[in-house]
C-alpha cells in the first residue's frame, strides 16, 4: 500500500545529535500503533554543530551528519514506508546560520566580498563593508586584549576571534598574513569587525529577527531558490518525503510568489510508482490576525496550526473571567489591566532599540521612492520617518503583501484598523503621509515600480519581526492577566472565543483549508497545552483564584524582598500552571527538579521582558532575588504551608483541568484539518518555553503506557486516530455542521457533525464546566434540560464521559 498524499495525522520529532534518525526509526512501530500516518521532522539539513533545533542551517544541500546523514534518513523512510507511513520535513528558506565559520557560502562572501558568487544569496547593503558584530568590546580594546589572532587552518590563514570565530582572510593577503600588523590586516578585509552592541544601529545586512548569528536569505532570487531547495526537490523526486512545512514564511520578500513557485516545482516532479503520486503537502508557519484571512491562491494546504491553537485555547476560557482577572493583575502589578499599552510600549522600544538600522534603511527606501515621484513633492524625510515609525507601532498584522492577492475586504479591514489605531499618534496635517504609505503597501501608490517594490519589501521585512519580537517575545512576558492567553499567535487582549465564532471558523476551515495543520503544542510554545488547559480553569473561578493568590503572596512575602510584585505574580501563575502531576510537598527531589526548570524559565522571562533585566545586560542581582523566591517557595523546610496549599489547590482543580485537556484533544482530532501531535504530548504536557518544551521524551514509558494502563489523554488520542484510520473520508472530505444546543447549559458544550460520503460523526464536547467538578455535581443534575436541536439530552449523550463521539451511518 501507499500512504495517503495528504497526511491523516502527523507526529512531530525534534531531531538533534542526541535524538537521531535511528532513534526515530525504533519508534516507527509505536507511531503506527498510535495511528499516525506521517512523521513530521524538524529541519534535517546540516545545521551548526551541536544545534538542538536545526534552524541554524549552515548547509542546505545535504542531510545533517549529526542526525545520521542521508543513509540513516533513507533507512528511516524505508521503515515508515513498510507501514504505509510518510514523511513531512520542516524547511528553512528564509535564513542561514553564519556563526562559527561552518557556513561555506558565508565564508566565501567574507573572503571575496561583493565579488563572491554567494553575495547575491544574502541581503547585504554593499555601500560599505559588511559589518560583523561579533566582538565583546570595541575593536581597539579587543586587539589590545589579544583575543584576535591569525591562525592557519587547512593550509590557509584565517582570523581567529576568541577561539570561536574563524574568519577568512583575502587571497591577496595570505602570503603576508602571518607577519602583517593585525590591525592593518583586518582593515583590508571585506568585512568590518565591531562590537556586538553596534548591531542594532549599524548592521548592513538583514538578520533573522534580532539574532546576529542568522543571516537572511534572498529566496526571491531564482539562483538562490534553486540552490537552497535542490535537496528538497531531490528527496521529493525519490519518494523520500511527501511534503514540507515552510518556516517563517513572512520573512521572505514575497511569500505568495515563493509559495506558488514551491508548489509549481514540486507538482512538476514525477514521483516513483511506490510513493504517493502527489500533490505535495505544503503548510506554512504563518501568524494570522483576526482581520487577516490566508489567501487561497498561494498553492499551500494551510498554516502549521498556530491559528487553531489560538482558537481552541480561547474557546476553553470563560469570558466572565476577563474583567476580574484584569483587575487582579492591575492591583498587583500597578500596571494597565489592558494588553494594548504593553504592546504599544514594547513596539516603540523594540523599534528604537533593536531595529534602528532596519528602520533607517526602510525610511531611506521610501525617501528614494518619494523623490522619484512628482506627486510626492513636499514629502520630507522627517514626515516619512514619523509615519513609518507610527505605522510600525500599530500595525495589526505581521505584514502586507502588496501584490493584490489578498481579498479586497481583508485589505480594507486592515487599512481601517490601521487608521483607527494610528490616529492618536499622527502629527497634525500628516495623515496624508500615512495614507500614501498605506497605498504603496497595497500596491496602489504612484512612482517607479522598482523603487516601490524595494520600499515595500523593506517595510514588510521590518513589520514582521517587530510584531514577533515586540508582542510575543516582549509584551507577552510583561502582561499577566492570565498567562494561558499569551502564546505564539494568540491575541492576549481577548480572553475568550464565543462558541458560535468557533463554529464559524471551523466552517470556513472545512471550506477553504480542510488539510491545514491542527496544533496545540509546538517546539515554540510558551506553555504546554495542559498548562494552558489548567490555567484556563481560572477564567471560570476568578474569585477563588484571587483568594488563593492573596494567601500565597502572604506566604511568599518573607522571600520576596526586592522582587517586583508583577514578576512574583507571574511566578505564582507559572508554579500553579506547570505543577507536575503527582508532585507532593514531601518529594524533595521532585521539588528540586521543578525548581531548576522554573529558574530557567524565570531567567528567560525576565530577560525577554526587558524591564528589569535583558539578554544584552543581565541584572544578575535582580534575577538572583527572583530565583531565590522561586527556590524558597519550593523548599519544604521554608515553605511547607505554601506547598501544602498549592498542592491542595492543584488537586482540587485537576478534574476541571483534565476535562479542558480532553476537550482540546477531542477538537484537535475531529474538526477539519490534519492533527499534529508534538513529541511526547500523548500524556500531560506541563512544559514551559524552550528549552523546557524540547526536553528528552521518555518513549519507553509512552510505549508501555500505550500497551497497559493507558492514560485518559493517550487513550482518547488513540481512539480518535483509529476513527481517522477506519473512516478517512469523514475527515478528509466531510463538511462541518454546527449543532445548536438548548437548555440551562447550552453555552457550556459544543456540538457538531462531520458529514462524510459514507458516515457521519457526531461530537459533543463539554466546555467551561469547572463548577461541576469542584462541587462534584452529578452529570444528570448538571446538564438538566440541555439538549441537542434534535432533542437528544446531553445527560444521556455524555453521562460521566468527558466527551461523546459517535460514528453513524451516512443515512443515520
Amino acid at each position: 500500500m501507499i500512504p495517503p498524499p495528504t497526511p491523516r495525522a502527523t507526529y512531530r520529532f525534534q531531531f538533534h545529535k542526541d535524538f537521531t534518525f535511528a532513534d526515530a526509526e525504533a519508534l516507527v512501530p509505536y507511531l503506527d500503533d498510535l495511528g499516525i500516518s506521517h512523521l513530521y521532522a524538524s529541519p534535517i539539513t546540516t545545521a551548526r554543530s551541536g544545534s538542538t533545533h536545526g534552524y541554524d542551517v549552515v548547509d542546505p544541500t545535504r542531510i545533517n551528519p549529526e542526525l545520521g546523514g542521508e543513509e540513516a534518513f533513507r533507512t528511516l523512510v524505508a521503515a515508515l514506508r513498510a507501514r504505509d507511513m510518510g514523511v513531512i520535513i520542516d524547511i528553512v528558506p528564509n535564513h542561514m546560520g553564519v556563526a562559527g565559520g561552518e557556513n561555506a557560502w558565508w565564508n566565501d562572501v567574507l573572503a571575496y566580498g561583493e565579488a563572491s558568487e554567494f553575495a547575491r544569496y544574502f541581503d547585504i547593503d554593499w555601500r560599505e563593508k559588511l559589518v560583523l558584530p561579533i566582538l565583546g568590546d570595541p575593536l581597539a580594546k579587543t586587539l589590545a586584549s589579544g583575543a584576535l589572532k591569525v591562525e592557519q587552518v587547512d593550509g590557509r590563514y584565517v582570523l581567529e576571534a576568541y577561539g570561536e570565530h574563524h574568519l577568512p582572510i583575502r587571497d591577496e593577503h595570505q602570503a603576508t598574513a602571518a607577519t602583517d600588523d593585525i590591525a592593518a590586516l583586518i582593515d583590508r578585509q571585506h568585512y568590518r569587525l565591531a562590537s556586538w552592541r553596534v548591531a542594532n544601529d549599524e548592521l548592513n545586512w538583514r538578520r533573522f529577527f534580532t539574532i546576529n548569528d542568522l543571516a537572511g536569505l534572498r529566496a526571491e532570487d531564482p539562483v538562490v531558490f534553486d540552490a537552497t531547495h535542490a535537496l528538497y526537490f531531490r528527496l521529493y523526486a525519490e519518494g523520500l518525503i511527501d511534503g514540507v512545512r515552510v518556516d517563517h514564511v513572512d520573512g521572505l520578500t514575497d511569500p505568495a510568489d515563493y509559495c506558488r513557485r514551491l508548489r509549481a516545482r514540486l507538482d512538476s516532479i514525477e514521483r516513483p510508482a511506490d510513493a504517493p503520486p502527489g500533490p505535495a503537502y505544503i503548510v506554512i508557519e504563518k501568524i494570522l490576525a483576526d482581520c487577516e484571512p490566508l489567501s487561497t491562491d498561494w498553492g499551500v494546504d494551510g498554516t502549521s496550526g498556530y491559528d487553531f491553537m489560538e482558537q481552541v485555547t480561547a474557546l476553553l476560557h470563560a469570558p466572565a473571567g476577563a474583567e476580574p482577572l484584569a483587575k487582579l493583575w492591575a492591583d498587583i502589578s500597578g500596571r494597565s489591566p489592558d494588553f494594548a499599552p504593553e504592546e504599544l510600549r514594547a513596539r516603540q522600544e523594540l523599534l528604537a532599540w533593536q531595529f534602528h538600522a532596519q528602520h533607517r534603511g526602510c525610511v531611506e527606501a521610501f525617501v528614494a521612492l518619494a523623490r522619484s515621484t512628482p506627486e510626492c513633492d513636499g514629502l520630507t524625510r522627517g514626515m516619512l520617518d514619523r509615519a513609518i515609525e507610527r505605522l510600525l507601532w500599530v500595525f495589526p498584522v505581521y505584514r502586507t503583501y502588496g501584490t493584490g492577492d489578498a481579498a479586497p475586504a481583508a485589505n480594507a479591514a486592515i487599512r481601517e484598523t490601521v487608521r483607527q489605531r494610528i490616529a492618536q499618534f499622527v502629527p497634525p496635517g500628516e495623515g496624508a503621509v500615512v495614507e500614501r504609505i498605506l497605498a504603496w503597501l497595497a500596491g496602489e501608490g504612484p512612482g517607479d515600480a522598482r523603487l516601490a517594490a524595494e520600499a515595500v519589501r523593506k517595510f514588510q521585512q521590518l513589520s514582521a519581526p517587530i510584531a514577533a519580537k515586540a508582542v510575543e517575545d516582549t509584551a507577552f512576558y510583561r502582561y499577566a492577566r492570565l498567562l494561558s492567553r499569551n502564546d505564539v499567535g494568540f491575541d492576549a487582549a481577548r480572553m475568550s472565543l464565543d462558541i458560535d465564532e468557533f463554529h464559524a471558523a471551523m466552517v470556513e476551515r472545512a471550506r477553504d483549508w480542510p488539510a491545514a495543520m491542527l496544533a496545540t503544542a509546538t517546539h515554540d510554545h510558551k506553555r504546554g497545552e495542559d498548562v494552558r488547559a489548567r490555567l484556563a480553569v481560572l477564567s471560570e473561578l476568578p474569585d477563588l483564584w484571587g483568594a488563593r493568590v492573596e494567601r500565597w503572596r502572604e506566604l511568599a512575602a518573607p522571600f520576596a524582598d526586592g522582587v517586583d510584585p508583577a514578576d512574583a505574580y507571574m511566578l505564582l501563575q507559572t508554579l500553579f500552571g506547570a505543577w507536575p502531576e503527582g508532585l507532593t510537598a514531601a518529594d524533595t527531589k521532585g521539588l528540586s527538579d521543578f525548581a531548576r526548570r522554573i529558574v530557567a524559565w524565570q531567567e528567560k522571562a525576565l530577560r525577554e521582558a526587558k524591564l528589569r533585566s535583558s539578554w544584552e545586560a543581565p541584572d544578575e542581582a535582580y534575577e538572583s532575588r527572583c530565583h531565590d523566591l522561586a527556590r524558597a517557595l519550593l523548599d519544604p523546610e521554608r515553605s511547607q504551608a505554601f506547598l501544602d496549599d498549592i498542592t491542595a489547590f492543584v488537586a482540587r482543580i485537576a478534574p476541571a483541568a483534565a476535562a479542558n485537556g480532553l476537550a482540546q484533544v477531542a477538537l484537535r482530532y475531529t474538526v477539519p484539518g490534519v492533527p499534529d501531535l508534538y513529541q511526547g504530548r500523548e500524556i500531560a504536557d506541563l512544559s514551559l518555553v524552550d528549552p523546557d518544551n524540547r526536553r528528552p521524551v521518555d518513549y519507553a514509558y509512552l510505549q508501555a503506557s500505550l500497551a497497559v494502563d493507558t492514560p485518559a489523554k493517550m487513550a482518547l488520542i488513540r481512539q480518535l486516530l483509529t476513527l481517522r484510520r477506519t473512516h478517512p473520508t469523514v475527515f478528509s472530505e466531510g463538511y462541518y455542521e454546527p449543532i445548536a444546543l438548548s437548555g440551562i447549559r447550552a453555552d457550556q458544550a459544543i456540538a457538531f457533525r462531520r458529514i462524510g460520503p459514507d458516515a457521519i460523526m457526531l461530537c459533543v464536547i463539554p466546555l467551561r464546566c469547572a463548577e461541576r467538578y469542584l462541587d462534584r455535581i452529578d452529570a444528570r443534575d448538571w446538564w438538566g434540560d440541555t439538549a441537542l436541536a434534535s432533542g437528544e439530552p446531553l445527560a444521556d449523550l455524555l453521562g460521566e464521559r468527558s466527551v461523546s463521539i459517535e460514528m453513524l451511518p451516512a443515512n443515520g
